[in-house]
């Protein structure tokens, strides 16, 4: 395993939608060990702390998107950060509301741009967040950054999107609850999607090792944007967006050790955990392990939980 440069990204943003609780995220995967997990698999960790928005004006509630003002003055710090983190290591963003990903993902293609070599997304989740700004009916913004990095048209008063990720580009593992709207869209797209009832006939590695070898091939980056919902709730509770039938803590792992193995993962989302929901920190530990599966650890090395 290569030893990197792992930046923690700390992203208290809890403007993507109305149920609060993401900006304590940060804090908890930090509580919860990251950094020091990282460290112990030879990883040197670099901590920028948690960002705050760019300047924006106030969001005034006369839209029926939430937040937006405030959304994009995260979007803007996000793609710088982003883009600059990545020139020095690996970015790990620590959400924070999936909204977040309008930021990173569209900062993390752009730097791919500069050295000539193409993105790919991972997207580990229930939802596949393919709306934009106009089409949402919730007006919850975490529900559109694949769109937004797509370069798909509907985003007013956002920053441009330097480098849109090719849909032909993107993977979605575990959905499980899509809008018909976004259903329609997703079907005249080339995006990569596989529910979970795939997943059971099929299993998880069989689609991810095809677009694993697909950014094999190309010489690709891959971010890997890993929302708490792609978890079954029942294992992972701390989140607003609870969807029952996600994937187990087995499929979880058997994923990120894919992707370690691959030595493809240039950056990373970590996002949706709503500590005030946990129950003893679990869903945290959770998602700590799982980064720590996807930068090294195996399960001889993985120790036993106590809750008691």
């Amino acid at each position: 395993m290569t030893r990197k440069t792992c930046i923690l990204v700390g992203a208290p943003m809890d403007c993507g939608k109305r149920r609060m609780g993401c900006l304590m995220g940060p804090d908890a995967y930090r509580t919860a060990g990251l950094g020091r997990e990282l460290a112990n698999l030879g990883h040197k960790v670099e901590d920028l702390g948690n960002l705050t928005p760019a300047a924006h004006e106030p969001d005034s509630g006369d839209t029926r998107l939430y937040a937006p003002r405030e959304t994009i003055g995260w979007t803007h710090r996000l793609m710088r950060v982003a883009r600059e983190s990545m020139a020095r290591g690996l970015p790990i963003f620590l959400g924070g509301d999936h909204a977040l990903s309008m930021g990173s993902v569209t900062g993390v293609a752009a730097y791919a741009a500069e050295q000539n070599r193409p993105q790919f997304v991972l997207w580990l989740d229930a939802h596949s967040d393919f709306n934009t700004a106009e089409t949402t009916e919730s007006g919850n913004l975490h529900g559109t950054p694949v769109a937004y990095a797509a370069g798909r048209k509907g985003f007013p008063g956002f920053p441009a999107v330097p480098a849109p990720v090719p849909e032909e580009n993107i993977c979605m593992i575990g959905l499980r609850s899509v809008d018909a709207p976004e259903k329609a869209m997703l079907q005249e797209t080339q995006i990569s999607c596989h529910d979970m009832r795939e997943i059971d006939e099929t299993g998880i590695a069989t689609p991810l090792a095809a677009f694993l070898d697909k950014v094999a091939a190309a010489n690709g980056f891959l971010h890997v944007s890993l929302d708490v919902d792609f978890l079954d709730p029942t294992i992972a509770p701390a989140v607003g967006t609870t969807v029952p039938g996600g994937a187990t803590i087995r499929e979880a792992h058997l994923v990120m050790e894919m992707i370690c193995d691959s030595g493809l993962m240039t950056s990373l989302d970590l996002v949706e955990l709503n500590p005030f929901l946990d129950e003893r920190g679990r869903t945290a530990q959770a998602m700590v392990d799982l980064a720590a599966s996807a930068l090294g650890r195996r399960v001889f090395d993985r120790p036993t939980r106590a809750f008691a």
